[in-house]
């Protein structure tokens, strides 16, 4: 759920994959619920909804699981939840920013702040870091799902600013209020996606050497810990 926090491969190298499991399937159920409290029922009219069942069938989480998701956004007694941004400086004078869905900003706002104060950052303001980055529309496709050559033609074709291609996916960039019309014209060729997300993009970034790995990435799992937590994204650049 790290976005682009470019820390993703050093944190699974630490283990803790039945926890890291749980804990990412609790985020994708609670964005799922929401998602569907806040608009139809069905994924092919609910864009965001659509969205997050993807992300959820990336990871593998169980159908049922899924259903359940749903189902629960029809509950009258389901607590009411807010998207909130916060951002600051964590060890290392890197920027975050974190993404949490919650019921209660009071008790997210003295977490997160309790984690950047333990270590030697500060939570600032709304604007603080995010001038770092630049917020897009970020589509991911396995590369099995389709060659180089053709998610560059799909791509721009549907209307995408860039198209990158990783070691294991393929990653198209746009503008983000132009995110499901890209996804809805990849769509034609393409019927599996690992994620469609609004995420925020380092302008530049933060060398972060060997020895000051350990501390970092402790720092980002605190805040990925979190339940109310659903992305964390920061300009650091891990050097080996």
């Amino acid at each position: 759920m790290a976005g682009h926090s470019h820390w993703a491969g050093i944190k699974h190298k630490k283990g803790k994959a039945d926890k890291q499991r749980s804990k990412i399937f609790s985020k994708l159920s609670k964005e799922i619920t929401v998602a569907a409290k806040l608009g139809d029922k069905d994924p092919a009219m609910n864009p965001r909804l659509r969205s997050a069942i993807q992300a959820a069938r990336s990871a593998n989480m169980p159908k049922e699981n899924i259903e359940r998701a749903i189902d629960k956004s029809s509950v009258s007694t389901e607590s009411n939840f807010e998207n909130l941004r916060y951002e600051g400086f964590g060890p290392e004078k890197v920027a975050v920013i974190i993404e949490a869905l919650t019921d209660n900003k009071n008790r997210t706002a003295s977490s997160i702040r309790t984690i950047f104060q333990k270590a030697g950052g500060n939570l600032g303001t709304q604007g603080s870091a995010s001038h770092n980055f630049n917020q897009l529309g970020i589509i991911k496709i396995d590369k099995k799902e389709v060659s180089d050559d053709q998610i560059f033609e799909l791509a721009t074709n549907a209307g995408a600013d860039e198209c990158k291609s990783e070691n294991d996916f393929h990653e198209i960039q746009c503008p983000v209020s132009e995110i499901y019309n890209v996804k809805k014209e990849l769509e034609k060729e393409i019927t599996n996606f690992i994620s469609t997300e609004i995420e925020w993009v380092p302008l530049n970034s933060v060398k972060i050497s060997k020895e000051k790995n350990e501390d970092l990435v402790n720092f980002f799992e605190l805040l990925e810990d979190n339940d109310d937590v659903q992305n964390v994204y920061s300009n650091a650049e891990f050097v080996n």
